[in-house]
């Protein structure tokens, strides 16, 4: 062996390295406020091994970025671990560096003959925050891309140029995503590894700057063995770090970047949130350009001067004072930037429940006197003036509160756009993959055209944005306590014979519609005309079927009323057939196992074994019971004209149908519709508000009809079935 290892040396020289690096001298011995150094090689170590194998499975393309990150989340074996290893090592570098810096300038490492290998330091710094920078748009998702919008267009302030050379043109796209990713994985990293390798060269001519108390002078060292033993339990303990957070708190992924869906919750990661709270303080323009660049410039400028500055002990003290002041600053906008976003979490509402009540008496009043009103026109702080005009004590109040309630409303804004970040993250990881019937794992489906058309083509993540733009000044999807969509309708008169009279304005409650539960409610007298008039609010409240509407004067409310006000216990029974039987045309996902059993059992029940027969007399015998066909078409039964048609009633088609075209005589028949608007009229492109997958959206999610994973039972159940099916 011996033989071998002179050999070697004698070839490469390698004992004088290894006497080179291990065995330099340590002035006053190995000390723990060594190792930021070696924990920065070691966190760029880190960075650079899952970075190399991450690369491997990553597509830098606007339609295979996110879907290349989520198949390393979601299916490579460990490929969570390895992003999230490569995310909070980016995160440490980030804290290493500033521990660094401290230990640096207080140490006085920065003074001469160290000034180069100081400056050298300084330029390390910016490529790893490059690297940071150009890192978070890599995954391509919401998140990412808009914060590096804001990054990128804070550049504008140098001019147009700026932005338009970040993002490789005039807008976001493929363009940028290759550019960062050549900076992030190729130039940067070139970068930081020649100046590192600089850097560690100047070091080692120059050695160690050790702070020695005279008093306590301490005996020199090697290198070896102490100080490495110091520098492998850091890094030993980073290393535990990482992994900690990355099994605790993997990294995220957004849904897929969308230009057109705005994320006004962007923010820069933490260690930028500074510049972005430092940025409110300067607005316009040519504050950017002061708050973006000319500062930050300047303290950078600064921190280069530093070695001329701290030639003698007054200058190194005022160096000291400027570097903790900018790093005291920094954590100090970092605070009031997450107290800003998350103030409404601890904030107590209650303490705003009178300025909300006097809000709501100011809106009252503007919807029901028009321009007439005072408040009319008026800014929310003049408007709480005007309606504490009586009492200046509450003015003063008011206004003092409102300036909080302002503070609570921006960040519950934010909060709102986070959750449902998440959700839509959530939602279309749900919908990227879907169960190998053969296997029974779950497999990538995600289209050609991107992970984005999940979301886009989604009835359950679209439908409910589509009905609160397109349906909720109308309509409310919201269930017995409340909850959903619902939106103020205000009362409003119109002249009639040359007298005033309240225009009925609002129509259904569409929760669940055509279902068992929504055509009970659609029977009972107390409820087919209901409308609840708030005349202090000035506004339509809870309008469930035809309340707000023309035709809770029509002849439809009246026959209810007239058939369904006292019925015995078998006509109860004969109504829920009726509910059962019309409900069933639509054909509702959730109620699918409860149509299949009336369908079996009115099989069941028959003389004969003709299933469609039985089913057909089963439906038309109940729904004849009530006399529906005197006015309604169902079916071969009926005539069209008189009453809506209720064959398919609620189902997909009819729904479509309706929201299309609602004049067309199958839908209100002789009483006519009151003010339903047609969204795709036939034959009129023109007059066309929605395209029909659009409505196809909404009215799947009206309708419960979208794709859900497989629960745990349902898997289990399916293999159940698989295996009988074998047997």
């Amino acid at each position: 062996m011996k033989k071998l290892l002179d050999w070697l040396d004698h070839r490469t020289g390698y004992r004088h390295l290894v006497r080179e690096t291990l065995y330099e001298r340590i002035p006053g011995g190995s000390r723990w406020r060594y190792v930021w150094g070696s924990t920065l090689v070691c966190a760029f170590a880190v960075q650079v091994v899952t970075g190399l194998v991450l690369w491997m499975g990553y597509s830098p393309s606007t339609q295979t970025a996110w879907e290349s990150v989520y198949y390393l989340d979601h299916h490579m074996t460990l490929g969570w671990l390895l992003r999230s290893a490569h995310h909070y090592a980016a995160q440490v570098m980030v804290v290493l560096l500033v521990m660094h810096l401290l230990q640096v300038v207080i140490d006085k490492a920065y003074q001469a003959p160290r000034e180069i290998n100081y400056w050298i330091g300084l330029i390390l710094m910016q490529i790893v925050l490059g690297l940071a920078l150009t890192g978070y748009l890599l995954p391509w998702d919401q998140k990412g891309y808009w914060a590096t919008k804001v990054a990128t267009e804070i550049s504008g302030s140098l001019g147009d140029a700026a932005p338009a050379l970040a993002v490789g043109g005039p807008e976001y796209g493929h363009h940028t995503l290759t550019r960062f990713f050549a900076l992030h994985a190729g130039v940067l990293p070139a970068l930081l590894v020649v100046f590192l390798v600089i850097h560690l060269a100047v070091f080692r001519r120059h050695g160690i700057t050790a702070r020695i108390d005279p008093g306590r002078r301490r005996a020199d060292e090697d290198f070896w063995p102490e100080q490495v033993l110091k520098d492998g339990v850091a890094c030993l303990l980073l290393l535990g770090l990482i992994l900690g957070l990355s099994l605790l708190r993997p990294a995220e992924l957004m849904a897929p970047a969308d230009p057109a869906e705005n994320y006004s919750a962007a923010r820069p990661e933490w260690y930028f949130l500074f510049l972005f709270q430092f940025l409110k303080f300067f607005p316009g323009e040519l504050g950017k350009l002061l708050g973006a660049i000319v500062i930050p410039g300047a303290v950078l400028l600064l921190f280069f001067l530093m070695p001329w500055i701290g030639r003698n002990r007054w200058g190194h003290g005022f160096n000291v004072l400027v570097l903790a002041v900018v790093l005291a600053g920094a954590g100090m906008l970092t605070a009031m930037a997450l107290h800003e976003d998350y103030y409404a979490r601890f904030a107590d509402r209650q303490q705003f429940a009178e300025l909300e009540e006097a809000q709501e008496a100011i809106a009252a009043a503007v919807r029901k006197e028009g321009s007439g009103s005072v408040y009319f026109g008026q800014e929310p702080l003049e408007q709480l003036r005007l309606h504490f005009a009586d009492n200046p004590a509450q003015q003063q109040a008011m206004a003092q509160l409102y300036s909080r309630y302002r503070k609570f409303q921006k960040s519950q804004d934010f909060l709102d756009a986070v959750a449902e970040a998440e959700r839509n993250a959530a939602r279309v990881v749900a919908l990227a993959a879907k169960q190998d019937p053969d296997t029974g794992e779950m497999m990538p489906q995600i289209p050609p055209s991107g992970a984005l058309t999940l979301l886009r083509d989604d009835p359950k993540t679209q439908g409910p944005k589509l009905f609160a733009r397109y349906c909720a000044s109308c309509h409310d999807h919201a269930d017995a306590d409340g909850a959903g969509i619902t939106a103020v309708r205000p009362l409003q008169y119109e002249d009639v014979q040359g007298k005033q009279r309240l225009v009925p304005n609002g129509a259904p409650n569409l929760y669940r519609f055509a279902s068992r539960q929504w055509l009970k409610g659609f029977f009972d007298p107390d409820l087919i005309a209901k409308a609840e008039i708030d005349r202090q609010q000035w506004c339509y409240g809870a309008a469930p079927y035809f309340g707000n509407t023309a035709h809770r004067d029509g002849e439809m409310v009246e026959y209810v009323n007239d058939t369904f006000l006292d019925l015995d216990e078998e006509d109860q029974e004969a109504m829920r057939k009726m509910i059962a039987w019309l409900s069933a045309e639509a054909r509702l996902p959730y109620q699918a196992r409860q149509d299949a059993a009336l369908r079996r059992a009115a099989v069941a029940a028959a003389p004969k074994d003709n299933p469609p027969a039985a089913i057909r007399a089963a439906r038309n015998e109940a729904l004849d019971n009530f006399g529906c066909f005197d006015c309604h078409k169902f079916h071969d039964q009926g005539d069209l004209g008189s009453a809506p048609d209720l064959t398919g009633y609620g189902s997909r088609r009819w729904l479509i149908d309706l929201v299309s075209d609602p004049d067309h005589e199958r839908f209100y028949g002789a009483s006519g519709n009151d003010r339903m608007p047609a969204f795709n009229p036939p034959g009129a492109p023109n007059q066309q508000q929605l395209t029909e997958q659009k409505i196809g959206l909404i009215v799947d999610w009206l309708r419960g009809d979208w794709y859900e994973p497989p629960t745990a039972q349902q898997k289990r159940e399916g293999a159940e079935e698989g295996e009988d099916a074998g047997a």
